[in-house]
């Protein structure tokens, strides 16, 4: 049974950086995010495969996110988010797939409880 941990998050102004962590109990075959505003459809943001480290981002967060494994701690990704847009506020969800097809396509199909991003123009 895998457990998804999440922490991080908060309030920044445009422009700045926030990081969010999530720590997976359990193996699983990738892992990433995905975000759902208020009003809004769930959006994809970035997955990674847990054995290659192979990532992919959604386009809208290309070059301004990375995702990435924690050298120390294995089993904790970090999703750094730089350079942060009002757009880019919404929850974001901590999720796992036993597909990589699914984690590419950011259609996961076990997610945690979510983490609060804000980002004020």
């Amino acid at each position: 049974q895998v457990q998804l941990a999440e922490s991080g998050g908060g309030s920044v102004q445009a422009g700045g950086s926030l990081r969010v962590s999530c720590e997976v109990s359990g193996y699983t075959n990738c892992m990433g995010w995905f975000r759902q505003a208020p009003g809004k459809e769930r959006e994809g943001v970035a997955s990674i495969h847990s054995l290659h480290d192979i990532t992919v981002y959604a386009d809208s967060v290309k070059g301004r996110f990375t995702l990435f494994r924690d050298n120390a701690k294995r089993t904790v990704y970090h999703l750094q988010m730089n350079s942060l847009k009002p757009e880019d506020t919404a929850m974001y969800y901590c999720a796992y797939d036993a597909s990589w097809s699914a984690c590419k396509a950011f259609e996961f199909g076990n997610w945690g409880q979510g983490t609060q991003v804000t980002v004020s123009s």
